[in-house]
Order: structure tokens, then C-alpha cells, then sequence
């Protein structure tokens, strides 16, 4: 018998997969930076803070809720009884400093910790406090992000040099996929050497496949976040201005947090004394929103949605994902036993008002195993088991 899943029945509530990919980010900066700061900001997780260097000796780990102001549209169109937002897991890993990869700091055992995660949210200093003494004796956003940089480099600079005596050994004896992969190795040896990051490196998607088992650290996708003084909180300052000019050519995104003022505005309980607050000080929205969607995207995730009387639900979905893949992410026998997707696209459903309107102005499609799945879709899966 064919079955028709839109919303929560009762198989989908006993058996929905966590509502993320498994993809996560992890939140590294110099000691003090006031990274763990923004952590707190983004979760519920409340991490120790000090003014001390080196205090925490773990990474702490939290599921955020990804803010998504469509969930509640669509809540109010189909009277559903609650939102499910989609999620990302965040890392907060100790502060590193000048020479963590040669065990300096809490040593380079948290380089490990990097390397597990997907992307990297690199939080740098860019306010003065006489109260909060920074590690190098002074402020300096761009020598913060080199001392970072280097020290990420080195580390996969050591893996490179490991790799490539075992590939160099094998390419003397004439294997020629050992030659390509010595040659593409020593690319990313030099690259690293002229104290450049894996991910600029020019090379082809099929020579990355050669280094993917190292799990470079340079190689994942980076966000910067400046975190600045409160009267910065609009327009950055200076700090910022040096940062974004010295990244300008990388392929990143530069966001601005005032770190401080955020975690004040978390305090508070409702959401209509925080959007005070915001007005207050210029802002339209908490920077840590920005954050947490800017790094959805920075793990190249993607939100469907299920909308009925019970729940409206933003499902998490890697990109480019078919739609019966993004069928298994509510349950596998929606996978296994896919028909159709009965597709409405976000804005469509919104401007006409109902599924019947959208049926009745030719914007409720029928699609195969082959469609692609796109940012907002949302979906009814036929399938039968």
C-alpha cells in the first residue's frame, strides 16, 4: 500500500533521525580571544569563562537550533502545533597559541580536536580590555590570524612530509598513481611552506582526493569572526578594518560580534526585551544568528521542510541531495521505499497561501528519484514498504 508522509505520523515521530548531519564546526582562536564567550551565546551550553590563558582542558560540544524565521510562517499557514527547527553541532576547542603545534599551551592535542570537525570558525581579538591581558601582550587581529594560520600549518605540513616519504618510495618503483600523488603532495608541501592554507591551494577536486585521508587543517572552510568592543557591535573599527583587508582574497566570510554585549542580550527571557535591546544598539538581529546560519552553509547544509497540523519542521539536508536521500533523513523506509515527492516551493506556498492554491495555480510539482532538493522546498513524500 502507497503511504504519504507531509508531517509527524507516528512512524516519523518514533523514528526521525537527529535533526543535523553529523557535520559539526569547531570554534578556535587564541587563548582569550573571547571565543567560548560567543559559544555560550550560540547554545544553552554555559562553558567556564576566565581571564586566565589555558584554563579549560576539554572541548565542550553543543546541538544549536539554526534561526529560521520561515519555520514560523509556515506554522501560522498550517495551524501547526509546534516548530522544529534544524541544527549544527558546535565545538568550542581550548584556546591554542605560538607553538600549540609543538605541545606549547594545552598542547597540540586539541589540533586533533580540529581535525574532527568540518569547518572552522576562527574567532580573533579585535577589542582593547586592560582587565583581559592578551596572550601576545597586545591587540593585533592580522598577527592573531597568522600565529593561528602557522601553527595549523605546520601541523599539516608534518603530515604532508610523512605522506610523501611513503608515496616517494612507491613512485621509484615506477607506479605511476604514486608519481601523480608525489607530485600533488609536493605541491601542498610548497604551498605550506610559503605560509599558505591547503584550502587556497590551486588544484583540482580529483588532486584533493589525494590528500583527503590527512584531514588537513588548513583545508576546511573557515568564517572569521571579529569580536568587537559594544560601540563596534554596527560598524566594526579599525582591528576589523586590518583583518578584512589582509583576507580579502580568500574565498571567506568576515563577520563582526561583540562578544560581551551578546552574552548580555542572551540573558535575557523574552524575545521582545532582546529585540529592545538590539534596537537599542543598532541591530536588527543578534550577530550569533548570523553566525550560526553562516556556518549551516559553511558545512554546505541545506533546509527542507515538512509542514502539517502537528509540526512544522526544517530538515537538515547536505547539498545536492536527491530526493529520496532527502527522504532518509526523516526515516530510512522512506529511502528504501520512495515513489514520488509532491514538491511546493517555500515562496510559493507563502504568496498563494495553501497546498490547494498552489495545486490550482500549477506550482505543486510531482518529482522522481532524480530531483535535486533545494533550499526551502517543501515536501510530501509518497512511498510504500
Amino acid at each position: 500500500m502507497m503511504r504519504t508522509i507531509a508531517v509527524a505520523d507516528s512512524k516519523m515521530a518514533t523514528f526521525a533521525k537527529k535533526n543535523f548531519m553529523g557535520l559539526n564546526c569547531g570554534i578556535i582562536g587564541l587563548a582569550n580571544s573571547g571565543k567560548t564567550t560567543i559559544f555560550n551565546c550560540m547554545s544553552n551550553t554555559k562553558a567556564q569563562i576566565t581571564n586566565f590563558a589555558f584554563s579549560s582542558n576539554k572541548s565542550n560540544v553543543a546541538i544549536v537550533n539554526v534561526p529560521d524565521d520561515r519555520l514560523y510562517v509556515l506554522e501560522k499557514l498550517v495551524k501547526a502545533a509546534k516548530v522544529v527547527h534544524a541544527a549544527v553541532e558546535i565545538v568550542d576547542i581550548p584556546g591554542l597559541t605560538k607553538g600549540s603545534s609543538k605541545g606549547e599551551g594545552v598542547g597540540n592535542s586539541f589540533l586533533s580536536d580540529i581535525r574532527q570537525t568540518d569547518a572552522i570558525i576562527h574567532v580573533i581579538r579585535c577589542f582593547d580590555d586592560e582587565n583581559l591581558p592578551h596572550i601576545e601582550g597586545s591587540v593585533n587581529a592580522v598577527r592573531d590570524k597568522e600565529i593561528i594560520d602557522l601553527e595549523l600549518q605546520i601541523n599539516d605540513l608534518d603530515l604532508i612530509d610523512r605522506k610523501l616519504v611513503k608515496t616517494e618510495k612507491l613512485a621509484k618503483t615506477g607506479d605511476k598513481e604514486a608519481k601523480r600523488a608525489f607530485d600533488v603532495l609536493t605541491h601542498y608541501k610548497n604551498h605550506l611552506e610559503s605560509f599558505q592554507s591547503a584550502r587556497t591551494l590551486d588544484v583540482s577536486a580529483e588532486d584533493r582526493k589525494l590528500v583527503r585521508d590527512l584531514c588537513l587543517l588548513t583545508e576546511k572552510p573557515v568564517i572569521y569572526v571579529c569580536n568587537v568592543d559594544d560601540a563596534s557591535a554596527v560598524n566594526g573599527n579599525a582591528y576589523v578594518d586590518q583583518l578584512k583587508e589582509a583576507v580579502k582574497n580568500e574565498n571567506t566570510e568576515v563577520l563582526v560580534i561583540a562578544g560581551k554585549l551578546e552574552a548580555e542580550i542572551a540573558e535575557l527571557e523574552t524575545i521582545e526585551d532582546r529585540m529592545i535591546f538590539l534596537n537599542d544598539v543598532g541591530l536588527s538581529e543578534p550577530g550569533v544568528n548570523k553566525l550560526i546560519k553562516s556556518a549551516f552553509h559553511l558545512l554546505n547544509l541545506r533546509t527542507f521542510y515538512t509542514a502539517g497540523p502537528k509540526e512544522a519542521k526544517a530538515w537538515t539536508i547536505k547539498a545536492g541531495m536527491t530526493a529520496p536521500q532527502a527522504s532518509g533523513v526523516i526515516h530510512s523506509d522512506l529511502e528504501r521505499g520512495f515513489i514520488r515527492a509532491e514538491v511546493m516551493k517555500y515562496n510559493d506556498f507563502v504568496t498563494l497561501g495553501s497546498e490547494h492554491a498552489c495545486k490550482e495555480a500549477g506550482k505543486f510539482n510531482v518529482e522522481g528519484k532524480n530531483y535535486i532538493v533545494e533550499e526551502g522546498d517543501i515536501m510530501h513524500i509518497r512511498f510504500n514498504v
